[in-house]
């Protein structure tokens, strides 16, 4: 998350592919980040598959932009919200992208704007493709709040000792930013992961980083002299 608030936010959502019932909890979390002064919404709105959206667009300020079905079986919505975006992008002075899709298909979107240096804060369910997620410069999982309310904690701490990807990543953060004495800081840690995937903690069912490290029960986690947390592997 950027250490400044972001003056202009553009958040663009694919509702072909996006539940209306998690609207408020996007809204929550771009709060976080600043003021979200462009809201799109992209679909055909003559379609019954759309009535959710329909029923809250107006309440939270959205805008829809309708898009037909020109042809069975191609998506025009991916196409109609690439070009609003590149305009966007060019036009409006944005200093950060919020794309709501569970589709890879706006993966070299992500790619082209953050090449201009702004920030994609990517949301999806679960069943997005990781090549998406991965390509944001943080992506949140939208239904994750409603597995954590069916999995109990110790389950949760269990699967994540299993996951031998997220164990590797970390391992590898903590051996690169050790310092002489051999401990890391966690806030470089985090810093080094970011910049190489896209990764956050609440994902993993966690809200913060340490809790996430603590968890996994790879490594030794402490306050240092300033209070910041440090962490190194166990012997």
């Amino acid at each position: 998350m950027t250490n400044r608030a972001l003056d202009n936010i553009a958040m663009l959502i694919d509702a072909d592919n996006s539940p209306s019932k998690f609207i408020e909890n996007i809204l929550t979390e771009l709060a976080k980040y600043g003021k979200v002064n462009i809201r799109r919404a992209y679909g055909n709105w003559t379609s019954s598959n759309l009535r959710g959206w329909q029923s809250i667009i107006h309440d939270h300020a959205i805008q829809p932009i309708q898009q037909y079905d020109l042809v069975k079986g191609k998506n025009a919505t991916d196409i109609a919200l690439t070009i609003d975006a590149m305009d966007i992008l060019y036009t409006k002075g944005v200093d950060a992208f919020c794309i709501v899709t569970s589709d890879c298909d706006f993966t070299p979107l992500v790619t082209r704007i953050l090449s201009d240096g702004k920030l994609v804060i990517g949301f999806g369910l679960r069943k997005t493709p990781s090549a998406f997620v991965n390509a944001c410069s943080t992506f949140l999982y939208l239904d994750d709040d409603e597995k954590k309310k069916e999995s109990k904690k110790k389950d949760k701490a269990q699967e994540l000792r299993s996951n031998s990807q997220l164990k590797k990543l970390l391992r590898n953060a903590v051996d690169t930013t050790k310092e002489d004495d051999g401990w890391s800081k966690l806030s470089r840690v985090g810093t080094l992961i970011t910049n190489h995937v896209s990764f956050d903690s609440r994902n993993y069912g966690y809200s913060r980083l340490s809790d996430l490290v603590g968890a996994i029960g790879l490594f030794e986690l402490k306050r240092d002299s300033n209070n910041h947390y440090v962490v190194r592997m166990k012997n």
